[in-house]
């Protein structure tokens, strides 16, 4: 059974995915008191990279934004794995981003917006958030995009 969550994330025409697998030696999610904290995570579609590359070479800031919010979503998924429901967020309170950019790529904050643009449509006021855009000069397999986000759970 989804939640509101889910079922808000459905009339956005998505579906939570399943929890992307580690590609080394961590979790995806880990709960410490009423926290949640997620491993950053790459925009896997079905065990896939959509696109990989430098954001502003192989990949456009557009594409980029859309891969920041498959990221938003799998980071939800990871949230839920170890919450058990997405309706126990009571707030997302950090989000940060990296960007695999090209050298003269300055649009991180822009490709960001993807993943908290999702964030703030699935949980409304809830998904408002601090946040990080932070430009590298590689991610893991050569990804464009990583986000990891840190939320606040009701008690119950």
């Amino acid at each position: 059974m989804s939640g509101a969550v889910e079922s808000k994330l459905a009339e956005l025409g998505l579906t939570l995915p399943d929890v992307v697998p580690p590609l080394a030696a961590y979790q995806p999610a880990v709960q410490s008191g009423v926290y949640v904290y997620t491993a950053g995570q790459l925009p896997m579609v079905e065990g896939k990279l959509p696109l990989t590359g430098k954001v502003g070479a192989e990949v456009t800031p557009e594409e980029a934004r859309d891969l920041a919010r498959i990221c938003a979503l799998n980071a939800l998924a990871a949230v839920k794995s170890v919450a058990g429901d997405l309706d126990r967020i009571a707030r997302v309170v950090k989000v940060v981003g990296f960007v695999a950019s090209a050298s003269d790529f300055t649009g991180q904050p822009a490709v960001l917006n993807g993943a908290s643009e999702l964030l703030g449509a699935a949980l409304g006021d809830r998904g408002v958030h601090a946040r990080s855009a932070v430009g590298v000069a590689v991610l893991p397999l050569d990804a464009p995009v990583e986000v990891e986000i840190q939320v606040e759970l009701t008690g119950a």
